[in-house]
């Protein structure tokens, strides 16, 4: 059975670090945690669970920071996690078995990252992290913001899936650290560019991200994930600024990187809905449902609601705008099989069954 270094880095995270140290410590052997400069309780808090802490200086750097926790892991394999992430025990008991049955051949195991859930607590948004690592293959963190683990050789994937849970708003620090490389003349990477976007579009700087965007587009694609993000990330500034004809044009160039996605199908049919033609809208919405979702190897973000339920909310609208009730109601039943209490469903369901009823007692 292998062995395992749980590695943070932590800074300020008393609201969080227990949560995520609960959901995991029965199946990690050592618990590493450097801290970068927290003033509240987040040491006080980990003490609890290692007395391996460790005081970093921060120097704007993330991959510096975790490289530095990675040296300090002395067992097998290297798991990492944020303080504001955290196992689901289905997933802590499906690690503990991965512990105990992982081939040591492996390099890496990627698993899945929950970003976000509907009402019913169930994952919307899901990509993937090499969150596992073989020690000994000494992989490294790079790029001082929005960092990534460069891993090779033999990667599992799995189908555990971490959870990330942020109890703190979001700052501007990611982009306070962008915008002072580029104060001191640097260039910024093909990656950074994307991140750098990223930043200001969240920041709702969106003209200025829309150029930085168009820079990543007109370069060679390094990663087609990054591309198909960027362009429902450019769409988005397009409509906030109320450019509804560069959004679709934006959502239409992502066919230029792979085949279409239900997200973007799902954001096309939303663009037509919108305006009123609830037939083309229907069209995109039908298109989404028949796709296949990505493979498991796909590393960018799944938006899963496309996947499932949300074409059908929208198709039920759709249906009951042209007058075809028969498949509003179909649509809507399907809706409920995923929100069986859900008001709105419901009122639905109500509402169409009293108009069809209505409409069969007639013939």
């Amino acid at each position: 059975m292998i062995t395992i270094s749980l590695c943070m880095i932590v800074r300020d995270a008393e609201r969080t670090i227990a949560r995520c140290l609960d959901s995991v410590k029965d199946a990690v052997d050592e618990i590493v945690v450097v801290d970068t400069g927290s003033a509240d309780r987040t040491r006080e808090i980990v003490r609890r669970y290692t007395d391996r802490i460790y005081d970093f200086a921060w120097t704007h750097d993330f991959a510096a920071a975790r490289n530095r926790s990675f040296e300090l892991a002395a067992m097998d394999y290297i798991l990492w996690l944020d303080a504001d992430d955290y196992l689901a025990e289905e997933d802590r008991d499906k690690l503990i078995e991965l512990k105990k049955n992982l081939d040591p051949g492996i390099d890496a195991v990627c698993m899945l990252y929950y970003l976000s859930f509907d009402s019913m607590g169930r994952p919307v948004m899901a990509i993937r992290r090499n969150r596992l690592v073989k020690r000994s293959r000494n992989f490294r963190w790079h790029d001082p913001v929005h960092e990534y683990l460069q891993v090779d050789g033999n990667i599992l994937f799995s189908d555990i899936a971490v959870r990330h849970g942020r109890e703190e708003p979001r700052t501007d620090r990611n982009l306070r650290i962008y915008e002072a490389r580029l104060a001191r003349g640097e260039t910024l990477s093909h990656r950074d560019l994307f991140y750098y976007a990223n930043e200001l579009a969240e920041h709702k700087r969106y003209r200025e991200a829309i150029e930085i965007y168009r820079r990543f587009f007109s370069e060679p694609v390094d990663n087609f994930e990054d591309n198909l993000a960027a362009c429902d990330k450019i769409a988005h500034c397009c409509r906030e600024l109320g450019d509804r004809e560069k959004e679709l044009a934006y959502l239409l160039k992502s066919f230029e990187y792979d085949t279409p996605r239900a997200d973007f199908c799902c954001r096309i049919g939303y663009h037509f809905q919108e305006l009123g033609k609830y037939r083309q809208a229907i069209f995109w919405y039908e298109l989404a449902l028949r796709l296949d979702k990505p493979p498991n190897e796909y590393m960018g973000a799944v938006n899963l609601s496309c996947w499932t339920y949300l074409p059908h909310v929208l198709l039920c609208i759709c249906y009951g705008k042209i007058g075809q009730l028969d498949k509003a109601y179909e649509h809507n039943e399907i809706v409920r099989s995923y929100f069986p209490d859900d008001p709105n469903v419901l009122d639905n369901k109500r509402k169409l069954e009293a108009i069809l009823g209505k409409r069969s007692e007639a013939e």
